[in-house]
Protein backbone atom coordinates (compact mmCIF):
# COMPACT_ATOMS: atom_id res chain seq x y z
CA UNK A 1 0.00 0.00 0.00
CA UNK A 2 1.62 3.45 -1.30
CA UNK A 3 1.05 5.96 1.59
CA UNK A 4 0.51 9.26 0.67
CA UNK A 5 3.90 11.37 1.41
CA UNK A 6 3.32 15.00 0.47
CA UNK A 7 7.01 15.80 0.30
CA UNK A 8 9.84 13.43 -1.05
CA UNK A 9 13.10 14.19 -0.34
CA UNK A 10 14.36 11.89 -2.41
CA UNK A 11 12.85 12.88 -5.46
CA UNK A 12 15.52 15.14 -6.36
CA UNK A 13 18.24 13.02 -5.46
CA UNK A 14 17.61 10.77 -8.40
CA UNK A 15 20.02 11.08 -10.84
CA UNK A 16 23.38 12.60 -10.82
CA UNK A 17 21.70 15.22 -13.67
CA UNK A 18 19.08 16.31 -10.52
CA UNK A 19 21.98 16.46 -7.71
CA UNK A 20 23.78 18.59 -10.16
CA UNK A 21 20.52 21.23 -10.96
CA UNK A 22 20.14 21.74 -7.23
CA UNK A 23 23.22 21.89 -5.85
CA UNK A 24 23.97 24.75 -3.70
CA UNK A 25 27.64 24.24 -3.09
CA UNK A 26 29.99 24.02 -5.73
CA UNK A 27 34.21 24.10 -6.06
CA UNK A 28 36.28 25.36 -8.98
CA UNK A 29 39.51 25.62 -9.79
CA UNK A 30 39.11 29.34 -9.33
CA UNK A 31 39.51 29.00 -5.64
CA UNK A 32 42.06 27.18 -5.08
CA UNK A 33 45.49 28.64 -4.43
CA UNK A 34 48.87 26.53 -4.43
CA UNK A 35 51.96 26.78 -1.95
CA UNK A 36 55.43 26.40 -3.25
CA UNK A 37 58.31 25.67 -1.73
CA UNK A 38 61.44 27.51 -3.27
CA UNK A 39 65.44 26.45 -2.22
CA UNK A 40 68.63 27.58 -2.92
CA UNK A 41 70.80 25.90 -5.44
CA UNK A 42 70.39 24.68 -8.81
CA UNK A 43 68.85 21.47 -9.74
CA UNK A 44 67.01 20.23 -6.72
CA UNK A 45 63.62 18.91 -5.80
CA UNK A 46 63.55 17.71 -2.64
CA UNK A 47 60.51 15.55 -1.46
CA UNK A 48 59.13 16.79 2.43
CA UNK A 49 59.46 12.85 4.13
CA UNK A 50 56.21 14.22 6.13
CA UNK A 51 54.04 15.50 3.32
CA UNK A 52 54.09 12.99 0.42
CA UNK A 53 53.94 14.39 -3.26
CA UNK A 54 55.34 17.71 -1.79
CA UNK A 55 58.26 19.32 -2.65
CA UNK A 56 60.80 21.67 -1.70
CA UNK A 57 62.28 23.26 -5.22
CA UNK A 58 64.98 25.29 -6.54
CA UNK A 59 64.12 28.54 -8.73
CA UNK A 60 65.48 26.90 -11.98
CA UNK A 61 63.47 23.93 -11.51
CA UNK A 62 59.85 25.07 -9.24
CA UNK A 63 58.60 25.77 -13.59
CA UNK A 64 58.04 22.02 -13.18
CA UNK A 65 55.53 22.84 -10.00
CA UNK A 66 54.06 25.25 -12.29
CA UNK A 67 53.44 24.13 -14.95
CA UNK A 68 51.56 20.72 -14.01
CA UNK A 69 49.15 23.88 -11.90
CA UNK A 70 48.71 25.66 -14.99
CA UNK A 71 47.48 22.06 -17.00
CA UNK A 72 44.68 21.55 -14.45
CA UNK A 73 43.83 25.82 -14.74
CA UNK A 74 45.18 26.67 -11.40
CA UNK A 75 46.99 29.65 -11.79
CA UNK A 76 47.66 31.33 -8.17
CA UNK A 77 50.43 30.11 -6.08
CA UNK A 78 51.49 31.22 -2.57
CA UNK A 79 55.39 31.12 -2.05
CA UNK A 80 57.47 29.92 0.83
CA UNK A 81 61.36 30.19 0.71
CA UNK A 82 63.78 28.68 2.57
CA UNK A 83 67.03 30.27 2.78
CA UNK A 84 70.68 28.51 2.45
CA UNK A 85 71.47 30.89 5.31
CA UNK A 86 69.24 32.35 8.86
CA UNK A 87 70.31 34.41 11.38
CA UNK A 88 68.84 36.28 14.14
CA UNK A 89 66.79 39.13 12.23
CA UNK A 90 65.85 37.12 9.01
CA UNK A 91 67.95 39.26 6.82
CA UNK A 92 67.17 36.95 3.71
CA UNK A 93 63.34 38.41 3.78
CA UNK A 94 64.15 41.82 3.01
CA UNK A 95 67.36 41.40 1.28
CA UNK A 96 66.94 41.97 -2.66
CA UNK A 97 68.82 39.02 -3.39
CA UNK A 98 66.51 36.82 -1.00
CA UNK A 99 65.23 33.45 -2.08
CA UNK A 100 61.29 35.14 -2.34
CA UNK A 101 63.08 38.02 -4.00
CA UNK A 102 64.85 35.74 -6.72
CA UNK A 103 61.94 33.62 -7.30
CA UNK A 104 59.41 36.61 -8.16
CA UNK A 105 62.28 38.57 -10.65
CA UNK A 106 62.23 34.98 -11.97
CA UNK A 107 58.49 33.86 -12.11
CA UNK A 108 57.33 37.62 -13.32
CA UNK A 109 59.44 36.99 -16.42
CA UNK A 110 58.38 33.27 -17.34
CA UNK A 111 54.90 32.65 -15.92
CA UNK A 112 52.93 36.87 -16.69
CA UNK A 113 49.66 34.84 -16.39
CA UNK A 114 50.94 33.67 -12.38
CA UNK A 115 49.16 35.37 -9.70
CA UNK A 116 52.48 35.50 -7.16
CA UNK A 117 51.40 35.62 -3.10
CA UNK A 118 54.18 36.31 -0.87
CA UNK A 119 53.46 34.67 2.70
CA UNK A 120 55.04 37.37 4.96
CA UNK A 121 56.58 36.20 8.41
CA UNK A 122 60.33 35.04 9.91
CA UNK A 123 59.81 31.65 11.08
CA UNK A 124 61.68 29.92 8.03
CA UNK A 125 64.64 32.73 7.87
CA UNK A 126 65.43 33.06 11.73
CA UNK A 127 67.84 30.66 13.87
CA UNK A 128 65.54 30.62 16.52
CA UNK A 129 62.58 29.65 14.69
CA UNK A 130 60.12 32.51 15.40
CA UNK A 131 57.94 35.17 13.80
CA UNK A 132 59.99 37.80 14.68
CA UNK A 133 62.73 39.47 16.67
CA UNK A 134 63.62 38.19 19.78
CA UNK A 135 64.33 40.82 22.90
CA UNK A 136 64.99 39.50 26.21
CA UNK A 137 63.39 35.81 25.31
CA UNK A 138 60.63 37.07 24.22
CA UNK A 139 58.82 37.94 20.48
CA UNK A 140 59.05 41.73 20.28
CA UNK A 141 56.00 43.09 18.43
CA UNK A 142 56.91 46.65 17.27
CA UNK A 143 60.16 46.03 16.39
CA UNK A 144 59.48 43.54 14.37
CA UNK A 145 56.81 45.13 12.36
CA UNK A 146 59.48 47.42 11.03
CA UNK A 147 61.22 44.55 9.32
CA UNK A 148 57.93 43.00 7.87
CA UNK A 149 57.13 46.53 6.39
CA UNK A 150 60.31 46.19 4.77
CA UNK A 151 59.85 42.34 3.58
CA UNK A 152 56.68 43.15 2.30
CA UNK A 153 58.01 46.29 0.45
CA UNK A 154 60.77 43.91 -1.43
CA UNK A 155 58.17 41.69 -2.00
CA UNK A 156 56.38 44.60 -4.37
CA UNK A 157 59.56 45.55 -5.85
CA UNK A 158 60.36 42.20 -6.79
CA UNK A 159 56.90 41.67 -8.49
CA UNK A 160 54.49 40.21 -6.22
CA UNK A 161 50.75 40.42 -6.76
CA UNK A 162 49.93 39.98 -3.00
CA UNK A 163 51.40 40.11 0.16
CA UNK A 164 50.05 37.93 3.18
CA UNK A 165 51.19 38.12 6.28
CA UNK A 166 50.82 35.63 8.95
CA UNK A 167 52.94 36.21 11.72
CA UNK A 168 49.72 37.32 14.42
CA UNK A 169 51.52 40.58 15.32
CA UNK A 170 49.65 43.09 16.54
CA UNK A 171 49.09 45.84 14.10
CA UNK A 172 50.85 44.15 11.22
CA UNK A 173 48.48 44.90 8.97
CA UNK A 174 48.27 48.58 9.25
CA UNK A 175 52.23 48.67 9.14
CA UNK A 176 52.41 46.74 6.32
CA UNK A 177 49.76 49.03 4.76
CA UNK A 178 51.06 52.17 5.48
CA UNK A 179 54.49 50.78 4.19
CA UNK A 180 53.23 49.82 1.11
CA UNK A 181 51.49 53.09 0.05
CA UNK A 182 54.43 55.01 0.99
CA UNK A 183 56.76 53.46 -1.36
CA UNK A 184 53.87 53.47 -4.14
CA UNK A 185 52.24 50.42 -3.97
CA UNK A 186 48.81 51.76 -2.94
CA UNK A 187 46.92 48.67 -5.07
CA UNK A 188 49.17 45.82 -3.92
CA UNK A 189 46.90 43.80 -2.22
CA UNK A 190 47.13 42.28 1.28
CA UNK A 191 45.35 38.60 2.54
CA UNK A 192 45.84 38.88 6.47
CA UNK A 193 46.49 35.63 7.97
CA UNK A 194 44.02 37.29 10.21
CA UNK A 195 42.93 34.38 12.68
CA UNK A 196 46.18 31.96 12.84
CA UNK A 197 45.54 29.44 15.97
CA UNK A 198 48.51 27.93 17.28
CA UNK A 199 47.80 24.43 16.30
CA UNK A 200 49.46 21.22 16.23
CA UNK A 201 48.26 20.52 12.41
CA UNK A 202 51.64 22.48 11.25
CA UNK A 203 53.84 20.05 12.47
CA UNK A 204 54.62 18.70 8.35
CA UNK A 205 55.15 22.19 7.44
CA UNK A 206 57.61 23.17 10.08
CA UNK A 207 59.82 20.14 8.36
CA UNK A 208 59.14 21.43 5.22
CA UNK A 209 61.23 25.16 6.22
CA UNK A 210 62.80 23.88 8.99
CA UNK A 211 60.82 26.34 11.50
CA UNK A 212 60.46 24.44 14.34
CA UNK A 213 60.92 27.15 17.25
CA UNK A 214 64.40 26.47 19.10
CA UNK A 215 62.69 27.87 22.54
CA UNK A 216 59.29 28.29 23.83
CA UNK A 217 56.36 27.76 21.11
CA UNK A 218 53.91 30.24 19.66
CA UNK A 219 51.13 30.31 21.83
CA UNK A 220 52.13 33.91 23.03
CA UNK A 221 51.47 35.28 19.33
CA UNK A 222 49.30 32.54 17.74
CA UNK A 223 45.60 31.94 18.91
CA UNK A 224 44.42 29.69 21.70
CA UNK A 225 41.96 27.33 19.35
CA UNK A 226 39.62 27.63 22.24
CA UNK A 227 38.36 31.12 21.38
CA UNK A 228 36.06 31.91 18.38
CA UNK A 229 35.02 35.80 19.86
CA UNK A 230 38.84 36.67 19.72
CA UNK A 231 38.99 35.55 16.11
CA UNK A 232 36.73 37.55 15.15
CA UNK A 233 38.55 40.47 17.04
CA UNK A 234 41.70 39.92 15.42
CA UNK A 235 39.63 39.71 11.89
CA UNK A 236 38.07 43.04 12.81
CA UNK A 237 41.39 44.68 13.48
CA UNK A 238 42.46 43.87 10.45
CA UNK A 239 39.87 45.32 8.47
CA UNK A 240 39.72 48.47 9.90
CA UNK A 241 44.55 48.43 8.99
CA UNK A 242 43.53 47.77 5.19
CA UNK A 243 43.23 44.03 4.59
CA UNK A 244 41.57 43.09 1.52
CA UNK A 245 41.01 39.24 1.99
CA UNK A 246 40.89 37.53 5.61
CA UNK A 247 42.41 34.02 6.25
CA UNK A 248 41.50 31.62 8.75
CA UNK A 249 44.06 29.00 9.69
CA UNK A 250 43.69 25.80 9.78
CA UNK A 251 40.80 25.33 8.26
CA UNK A 252 38.92 21.88 8.83
CA UNK A 253 39.03 21.65 12.40
CA UNK A 254 37.87 25.52 12.16
CA UNK A 255 35.13 25.61 9.88
CA UNK A 256 32.74 27.45 12.25
CA UNK A 257 35.34 30.07 13.07
CA UNK A 258 35.31 30.20 8.61
CA UNK A 259 31.33 30.62 8.82
CA UNK A 260 31.27 33.41 11.31
CA UNK A 261 34.18 35.35 9.77
CA UNK A 262 31.91 35.20 6.50
CA UNK A 263 28.98 35.79 7.84
CA UNK A 264 30.78 39.41 10.33
CA UNK A 265 32.66 41.15 7.50
CA UNK A 266 32.00 41.96 3.85
CA UNK A 267 35.75 40.86 2.66
CA UNK A 268 36.57 37.67 0.53
CA UNK A 269 37.41 34.71 3.82
CA UNK A 270 40.76 32.47 2.60
CA UNK A 271 40.82 29.34 4.43
CA UNK A 272 44.26 27.33 4.62
CA UNK A 273 44.01 23.14 4.16
CA UNK A 274 47.19 23.05 5.94
CA UNK A 275 50.39 20.43 6.02
CA UNK A 276 48.50 18.43 8.97
CA UNK A 277 44.85 18.08 7.19
CA UNK A 278 47.23 16.79 3.71
CA UNK A 279 49.70 14.71 5.68
CA UNK A 280 46.64 12.80 7.89
CA UNK A 281 44.34 12.41 4.62
CA UNK A 282 47.88 11.12 2.46
CA UNK A 283 48.16 8.39 5.58
CA UNK A 284 45.10 7.10 6.24
CA UNK A 285 44.54 6.43 2.37
CA UNK A 286 47.85 4.77 2.23
CA UNK A 287 47.06 2.39 4.78
CA UNK A 288 43.62 2.15 2.23
CA UNK A 289 40.95 3.18 5.55
CA UNK A 290 39.72 5.98 3.16
CA UNK A 291 39.18 6.38 -0.46
CA UNK A 292 41.86 9.61 -0.69
CA UNK A 293 39.72 11.52 -4.31
CA UNK A 294 36.65 10.75 -2.30
CA UNK A 295 37.51 12.70 1.33
CA UNK A 296 39.46 15.49 -0.56
CA UNK A 297 36.37 16.71 -2.32
CA UNK A 298 34.27 16.66 0.58
CA UNK A 299 36.97 18.17 2.95
CA UNK A 300 37.20 21.35 0.22
CA UNK A 301 33.71 21.46 -0.25
CA UNK A 302 33.18 21.58 3.64
CA UNK A 303 35.78 24.56 3.46
CA UNK A 304 33.61 26.43 0.35
CA UNK A 305 29.86 25.35 2.60
CA UNK A 306 31.31 26.85 5.52
CA UNK A 307 31.90 30.50 3.55
CA UNK A 308 35.64 30.11 2.62
CA UNK A 309 35.85 31.83 -1.17
CA UNK A 310 39.22 30.88 -1.49
CA UNK A 311 41.26 27.54 -0.21
CA UNK A 312 45.41 27.16 -0.01
CA UNK A 313 45.79 23.88 -0.67
CA UNK A 314 48.99 21.24 -1.33
CA UNK A 315 45.96 19.27 -3.04
CA UNK A 316 45.22 22.15 -5.90
CA UNK A 317 46.99 20.10 -8.81
CA UNK A 318 44.77 16.68 -7.12
CA UNK A 319 41.77 18.68 -6.64
CA UNK A 320 41.66 20.47 -9.95
CA UNK A 321 41.98 17.42 -11.99
CA UNK A 322 39.32 16.09 -10.17
CA UNK A 323 36.97 18.59 -10.71
CA UNK A 324 37.37 18.13 -14.18
CA UNK A 325 36.16 14.64 -13.74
Amino acid sequence: MNRQIPYRMRRLRKSDVLRRLVRETRLHTDDLIAPLFVIEGKNSKNEIPSMPGVFQYSIDRVGEAIDALLVQGVDKIILFGIPAEKDELATNTYSHDGIIQKALQTLKKEYPQLLLITDVCFCEYTTHGHCGVIVDNEVHNDNTLELLAKQAVSHAESGADMVAPSGMMDNMVGRIRTALDESGYEDMPIMSYAVKYASAFYGPFRDAVDSTPQFGNRKGYQMDPANLREALSEAELDVTEGADILMVKPALAYLDVVKEAKATFNLPIACYNVSGEYSMLKAAAKMGWINHDDVLMESLLAMKRAGADMIITYSAVEAAALLKQ
